[in-house]
């Protein structure tokens, strides 16, 4: 069985390639990393869903018409006690949009550099670059460049994946947002891939392994749109189902980042065993977190 294995191995390269690119994965502890980037970016969206909804309350306070409208509008859909409350709450909002927005904010800013710092780490490993002590403020600043780029692209993926829909677009011209999507992917990918390890690798070398994140995503994007209209129908899939199917987003995008690496790192040159992090590092925590 063995024999007939490896006797497969040397007559598809590509398979020998997956192979080995899956056992630099697994020696980097790419799905530990994998994990760990998907707890951040949960913990993120708590600060940024503070931001968004001082935002609402700064529109809402500066248009009084509006505000009154979603007034009756809640008094007419609600009956009983539970209507005053609900103004009663929103009201609180508007008033505390200040102090919500300036907390939320610094706690979305450092928990972001914080995964962006953590994700740069895991990249560097999946290369087996060697950790070198940068400048803090440098590396800070270089994170918050990368973070406000990183999400940028992000958007504007999801944004052309979701374009159709909005558009009423049918038949042959549904496929040109995806094809779209699929080169904003792509060159996302490339870009993560080769320039966000601290140590910048030819971005010519992480093209292919871009496009291999790219068709994985939006194959992905495409099953996971599915999956939210069969759970969202139940009163169980209102409460669970986004909340999963966000860990689970998040998970399966990082994890074929981060393979996708390692199939960079296995095709140009980078060969050699994943070196393990110095005791100090392991002690300090990724490097850019401290």
């Amino acid at each position: 069985m063995m024999k007939a294995f490896e006797r497969l191995r040397r007559r598809f390269p590509w398979l020998d390639h997956a192979i080995r690119a899956q056992q630099r994965y697994n020696a980097a502890q790419g799905d530990t990393y994998a994990a760990g980037i998907t707890y951040l970016t949960i913990f993120a969206l708590f600060p940024m869903l503070m931001v968004a909804f001082a935002a609402v309350g700064f529109v809402l306070a500066s248009r009084p018409r509006l505000l009154a409208e979603i007034d009756s509008r809640v008094k007419s859909a609600v009956s009983g006690d539970l209507a005053p409350q609900l103004l009663s709450l929103m009201d609180a909002a508007i008033e505390s949009r200040t102090s919500v927005g300036l907390i939320g904010l610094s706690v979305a800013l450092w928990a972001g550099l914080s995964w962006m710092s953590h994700l740069r780490w895991a990249l560097s490993h999946m290369w087996g670059q060697p950790h070198t002590k940068m400048p803090f403020l440098a590396t800070k600043a270089s994170d918050l460049v990368a973070l406000i780029s990183v999400f940028a692209a992000s958007l504007l993926t999801i944004g052309l994946t979701a374009l159709p829909a909005a558009l009423g677009l049918g038949g042959p011209l549904r496929l040109l947002p995806v094809l779209g999507s699929l080169l904003a992917s792509w060159l996302l990918f490339s870009v993560v891939i080769a320039r966000l390890p601290r140590q910048p690798v030819s971005l010519r070398g992480a093209t292919r392994a871009g496009l291999l994140a790219a068709v994985g995503f939006e194959i992905f994007k495409q099953v996971g749109s599915v999956y939210l209209e069969k759970v969202l129908h139940g009163p169980a899939g209102v409460v669970f189902g986004p909340v999963l199917g966000l860990m689970v987003f998040a998970y399966v995008t990082t994890r074929l980042v981060l393979f996708a690496t390692t199939w960079a790192a296995t095709e140009y040159g980078a060969d050699a065993a994943v070196s393990e992090p110095a005791p100090a590092d392991s002690a300090n925590g990724p490097p850019g977190s401290d």
